[in-house]
């Protein structure tokens, strides 16, 4: 069975749309998500505030209580039960991470079971089939398919088969990757 490893933050969860609520609640100022575009991470906030920006990733909650991207929940039970599935997550930077993604991960996606949850420093470690990933320095050192998740601060980034949004997630794998003759359903 083909195996699938998907990133949390900005694949599954919009880490950005959280980063831009929090800043409007700090600051006031409303900065609009196509502002980020083509620039790394912080890079779309003003120079004075990114140590600001930062630190909200320790404050509690800011993990468990990210929106979910559009049509992820569904595509991911039809990758579940179609894939072996592995959610891998970097959480050893921020302390309040890890439980917060783990409560996140059991309310939002029920039909997946806790053994199919990897929470590390470094992705390298991983190995699969395919690994959906927003950062291309996690995808750089994985050992099979290489799939960016489209988020502001990688636009810029080529050499890796994009997939902008959860339908081209769903359309890559069960138009591209499934087909009758190969044996990537459960049993």
């Amino acid at each position: 069975m083909k195996r699938i490893v998907v990133d949390m933050d900005d694949v599954m969860a919009d880490a950005t749309g959280q980063f831009l609520y929090y800043y409007q609640n700090e600051f006031g100022i409303v900065i609009q998500r196509e502002s980020l575009h083509f620039k790394e991470e912080l890079q779309g906030f003003p120079s004075e505030h990114h140590e600001a920006v930062y630190q909200f990733t320790f404050r509690k909650n800011f993990f468990r209580s990210m929106n979910i991207q559009p049509h992820c929940q569904r595509v991911m039970e039809r990758l579940n039960s179609h894939f072996e599935v592995f959610i891998v997550s970097s959480a050893m930077e921020f302390p309040n991470s890890l439980n917060e993604k783990l409560e996140w991960l059991g309310e939002h996606f029920p039909f997946l079971h806790w053994k199919q949850f990897v929470f590390c420093g470094r992705k390298s470690i991983v190995h699969g089939d395919y690994m959906i990933d927003d950062l291309p320095h996690n995808l750089r050192g994985f050992n099979g398919e290489k799939l960016l998740f489209t988020a502001p601060h990688n636009m810029h980034h080529e050499g890796f088969h994009r997939l902008n949004n959860w339908l081209e997630v769903e359309q890559y794998f069960f138009e591209n990757v499934q087909s009758p003759n190969n044996q990537t359903s459960k049993q």
